[in-house]
C-alpha cells in the first residue's frame, strides 16, 4: 500500500514570551493508505500538536509532511483549506455540533464550503446519517441526542465529503464504555469496508487495542511504533457486554430517541446520493 501520510524529521516550536518551547522534536513515520493507527502518550507529549499538523490546521517549524503525495508543509492557508475539505474528516472529543441546528444540518456543514447544490448536500448528509444508523434522528437537535448519538452525528459529518482519512482526537473521551465501543465499532467498519485511513488520539490503551498500529509519544519524540498483533473487535466486545442482540445494536429505538436500525450497517458511499 502507498503511504497516505509521510512525515520526516518534523519539528514544531512555540514561544512563550522569549522562551522557546520545543513540542515536536524530529518526528519521522509513514502511515499507509487504509491503516488504523492509535497515537498515544501522556499530556504534553505532542499528540495534539501533531494532529493539528496532520489535519493541516497548523504548519511545522521544520521537516516535511506529505499527505496523499502532496507536500503540505508550506502550502498557503487557502490551499490547506482545500486539502482539509477534500481529503480529511475530523472527529472531536466534545462533538463540536451547532446547538440549535438539526443533525442533518450539522452533517451538511462541510459541504457549505463547496459548490455542492443544496439538494445534493441534503441527500449526502442523510446518506451519511444512514451510514451511522441515525437517519431516524435527522431532524433532532444535539440536546435531543445522547452523547453516543452526538458523536455518531460528528462521524457522519466527517464522512460527508468522502475523505480518504479521518482524524479523531479522543473520540470516546466524553462517552461511557458501551458508547465508546459503538464508536470504535463504527471506526473499524469504516476502516475495513471503506478503506478509510483512521488516526485516533487516545490516552486509553483499551481503545488503542482496536487499532492496527500504535505510535507512542513522550516529550515530543516518537518512543515506540508497533503493530497490534491481535486487534480487538469492537462489535464482538459490544455484543458480549449486552450492547446488541444478534448483531443489532441497542440504541433505544425511536420511542426514546434512538434509531431502530443498528449504527453498524454496511457503510454507504455518501457520494452516491443525489
Amino acid at each position: 500500500m502507498a503511504a497516505m501520510i509521510s512525515v520526516s524529521n518534523l519539528v514544531k516550536d512555540f514561544r512563550l514570551g522569549e522562551v522557546p518551547v520545543h513540542v515536536l522534536k524530529g518526528i519521522s513515520f509513514d502511515i499507509e493508505r487504509g491503516d488504523f493507527v492509535a497515537i498515544m502518550g501522556p499530556s504534553g507529549s505532542g499528540k495534539s500538536t501533531l494532529m493539528n499538523i496532520l489535519g493541516c490546521l497548523d504548519r511545522p517549524t521544520s521537516g516535511t509532511y506529505s499527505l496523499d503525495g502532496i507536500s503540505v508543509g508550506r502550502l498557503e492557508s487557502d490551499e490547506l483549506a482545500d486539502i482539509r475539505s477534500q481529503k480529511i474528516g475530523f472527529v472531536f472529543q466534545q462533538f463540536n455540533l451547532l446547538a440549535r441546528t438539526s443533525a442533518v444540518e450539522n452533517v451538511e456543514l462541510p459541504l457549505l464550503y463547496t459548490d455542492t447544490p443544496a439538494a445534493e448536500r441534503r441527500a449526502r448528509a442523510l446518506q451519511a446519517l444512514l451510514a451511522v444508523g441515525l437517519d431516524a434522528r435527522a431532524d433532532h437537535q444535539p440536546s435531543q441526542l445522547s452523547g453516543g448519538q452526538q458523536q455518531r452525528v460528528a462521524i457522519a459529518r466527517a464522512l460527508v465529503n468522502d475523505p480518504g482519512i479521518i482524524l479523531a482526537d479522543e473520540p470516546t473521551g466524553a462517552l461511557d464504555s458501551r458508547m465508546g465501543l459503538e464508536i470504535m465499532a463504527i471506526f473499524q467498519q469504516l476502516n475495513r469496508d471503506k478503506g478509510i485511513t483512521l488516526i485516533v488520539v487516545t490516552h486509553d490503551p483499551e481503545i488503542a487495542a482496536y487499532a492496527l498500529r500504535t505510535l507512542h509519544f513522550k516529550d515530543g519524540r516518537l518512543q515506540k511504533d508497533e503493530r497490534v498483533e491481535h486487534p480487538r473487535d469492537a462489535a464482538v466486545d459490544l455484543r458480549e457486554t449486552g450492547g446488541s442482540e444478534d448483531g443489532r445494536f441497542k440504541d433505544g429505538g425511536p420511542e426514546d430517541g434512538g434509531s431502530k436500525d443498528p449504527p453498524l450497517r454496511q457503510v454507504a458511499d455518501v457520494r452516491s446520493a443525489s
